[in-house]
């Protein structure tokens, strides 16, 4: 006989586990300071902004406000700008020949581009929006050749150079705007 008691039974279940540790709350703290930090930062760049683009003589206001930073940045917004109405009166159009072979008595194959020059402070059109500028070319011996260019960014003209077929090398090529139209941009 031995000394030693008789081990017991092994339960049916498995023994209840460990209580879970509590999760640290430092993720939330540092998460909450960055917010905190960023919404500082983004409210001082629009005060900042705004008191640079106030032409009056008043000094710049401070804003002090015990209210969240989304809140105090939603009230200082500027108003929506205001951009001149854009048509074809406010361009005047030239081409440009890039190229040209001339055939005897039979005409001439060109290659010509559109030079868009706008009437007035090109910063009163909306940089956002795009402007599809309609032009009719006028020479072509098969008739009008109608282009349209795109003018985005108050200053970027995209367009196609336009192949032209003459009847002879002194047919004067010609062209005018007949539209403009604004896309949303």
């Amino acid at each position: 006989m031995s000394d030693t008691a008789p081990t017991p039974p092994l339960p049916s279940f498995p023994p209840p586990s460990p209580p879970a540790p509590k999760k640290s709350r430092t993720n939330l703290v540092i998460i909450g300071s960055a917010a905190a930090v960023i919404a500082a930062v983004v409210t001082t760049g629009i005060v900042v902004v705004q008191s640079s683009h106030d032409n009056d003589s008043k000094p710049a206001m401070a804003v002090k406000s015990s209210a969240p930073a989304a809140d105090v940045a939603a009230t200082t917004e500027e108003p929506e700008p205001t951009y001149a109405e854009v048509t074809a009166n406010n361009f005047s159009i030239t081409l440009r020949t890039t190229k040209r072979q001339c055939f005897g008595s039979a005409g001439c194959n060109m290659t010509v581009e559109p030079t868009l020059t706008y009437l007035g402070d090109s910063t009163s059109i909306d940089p956002h929006a795009v402007y599809e500028v309609t032009y009719e070319i006028h020479g072509d011996e098969s008739g009008p050749v109608i282009e349209t260019a795109e003018l985005s960014d108050q200053t970027s003209l995209n367009y196609r150079p336009s192949l032209l077929s003459t009847a002879s090398a002194s047919t004067k090529v010609s062209v005018e705007i007949t539209n403009v139209a604004a896309q949303a941009g």
